[in-house]
């Protein structure tokens, strides 16, 4: 697999100083340095190489290499914050023969000091996955046994909405059927409540005998006083009605 050189942060004015070695377990301080007189103003860039990153100092110009400093791992001895400012670290710096020394790194902006930490961050968190996501590999996943064992049962309650609003608990038996409409005639059951029927008269049969017809003239109203004026002589029957 081929590597290639990614650069994580470019900060084109940074300031090297001189630093007296510490005497105490304090930490650093930038207010020790002569931060007046810096001893070398360039450039600074981060890059990685797979996973080995190196801060370089180089000069703006040229871009010949000043001094470099491996960070293996941050935070860490070979970039440390100073304790009485957030712009200034001390740089373990390293040679081509393994040589190493100590000196100051300050920037003019806290902005440009924040890129530094974040870009650091940002690559070893990236490495921190990488190495997650390998191991997840090579080890074999513990597989879930979800099977019911012989014998085991599981009871489940279900809430049913009914459509009045009230809940119930659903359960296997049967529901009652509803009642079906016998009879002729489309009548519906009684509402409940009701203790009987209303009996709804049969019409007068339309063939009654002859010994309940009336044979009164006067029976037929209209009909035979519109024939007796029609027929002036009166001698057409007045049970007929003409049309």
């Amino acid at each position: 697999m081929d590597t290639y050189e990614s650069i994580l942060l470019v900060k084109n004015e940074v300031f090297v100083f001189k630093i007296p070695p510490r005497t105490t377990n304090r930490g650093y301080r930038a207010a020790d340095w002569n931060l007046a007189e810096p001893t070398w103003t360039g450039r600074l860039r981060i890059v990685s190489v797979g996973d080995a990153c190196t801060l370089k100092l180089e000069d703006r110009n040229s871009g010949e290499l000043f001094a470099k400093c491996p960070i293996e791992q941050y935070p860490g001895v070979a970039l440390e914050s100073v304790s009485d400012s957030s712009r200034y670290f001390v740089v373990r710096i390293q040679d081509e023969n393994g040589r190493a020394a100590f000196i100051g790194l300050g920037f003019g902006d806290r902005s440009d000091s924040f890129d530094l930490n974040v870009a650091l961050q940002d690559h070893f968190k990236r490495i921190k996955v990488c190495e997650e996501i390998a191991k997840e590999k090579n080890e074999p996943k513990q597989e879930l046994d979800l099977k019911f064992k012989e014998g085991e049962t599981i009871k489940i309650n279900m809430k049913i909405t009914k459509k009045d609003g009230s809940e119930g608990v659903a359960n296997k038996q049967a529901t009652k059927p509803r009642p079906t409409i016998t009879g002729s005639g489309g009548l519906l059951p009684p509402p409940p409540g009701s203790s009987s029927l209303k009996t709804i008269p049969a019409p007068p049969s339309q063939t009654s005998s002859p010994s309940h017809q009336s044979t009164n003239p006067n029976n037929w109203g209209e009909f035979t006083s519109a024939n007796n004026t029609s027929q002036p002589g009166g001698n057409s029957n007045p049970n007929w009605v003409q049309f």
